[in-house]
């Protein structure tokens, strides 16, 4: 695997979760990061810390990544700050539950702005840099885009699209050198949910779900990729809490 000390990674939906460990374990790693998601208050506290304890380059950028000017201000923010950008971590997400029937218009409008909306523009934004660092865009899709899910399918088609474009992408960018990865989590213990009631970080307990520190591994191993052979697809998963999927 490649040594990814003193590279340059963009993350979205950076400021708790997934994103947030994510963050901690590339600068643990000696990566200088990019980190975006709206909550600027969070973002700013996350990157002092990381800062501190690790002495890596850190650049907080409030980004609404359903704002395709904004996320194109993130992206060019991150390489003015760092002269380069090497990765990218295509993360931020939003999960509602519902039936199709009965579901408001402003859920669906959420997921898709969010989910499918942002990915686009971020990875659009962040291309023409990786190609010039031959560096690795990482998608995070779920579980939820490869089996059926009746208690969220809206959200499960979002991240069915984020798997197709991923590896379409793919296709497209592998010539160039920048590789695609995409990594499909199981439940994890973050705020997922939250927006509609008990979060998983509250709802499950340590045991029972995986926590983001494992999922942040795996982004790092995507990251890592050297040579021309590429982390298609990653799945995570508790293998013993697998039954039933």
């Amino acid at each position: 695997m490649r040594d990814i000390d003193d590279d340059a990674v963009a993350i979205t939906g950076s400021s708790s979760g997934i994103g947030a460990a994510t963050a901690r374990t590339l600068a643990d790693a000696g990566v200088d990061l990019a980190l975006g998601a709206r909550r600027e208050e969070r973002l700013t506290d996350l990157a002092a810390d990381l800062r501190e304890e690790h002495g890596v380059a850190v650049e907080p950028i409030p980004v609404d990544v359903t704002d395709r000017e904004a996320v194109d201000d993130f992206v060019a923010t991150a390489v003015d700050a760092f002269g380069e950008l090497d990765g990218l971590v295509v993360n931020a997400g939003i999960g509602l539950a519902g039936d199709v029937e009965t579901m408001p218009d402003e859920d669906y409008r959420a997921m898709m702005d969010v989910n499918v909306d942002g990915a686009f523009y971020t990875a659009r934004a962040a291309l023409p840099h990786l190609r010039e660092s031959q560096g690795t865009v990482v998608f995070v899709a779920s579980f939820a885009g490869e089996y059926p899910r009746p208690g969220n399918p809206v959200y499960a088609a979002t991240k069915w699209w984020v798997r197709g474009f991923a590896h379409s992408l793919e296709g497209q960018v592998g010539e160039d050198g920048v590789a695609v990865s995409v990594v499909n989590p199981t439940e994890v213990r973050t705020e997922f949910a939250s927006e509609q009631g008990e979060a998983f970080e509250e709802r499950f307990d340590a045991d029972d779900v995986t926590d983001p520190t494992a999922i942040a591994d795996g982004i790092r191993f995507c990251l890592s990729q050297e040579g021309t052979d590429t982390v298609s697809e990653l799945d995570l998963y508790r293998r013993d809490k697998f039954a039933g999927w």
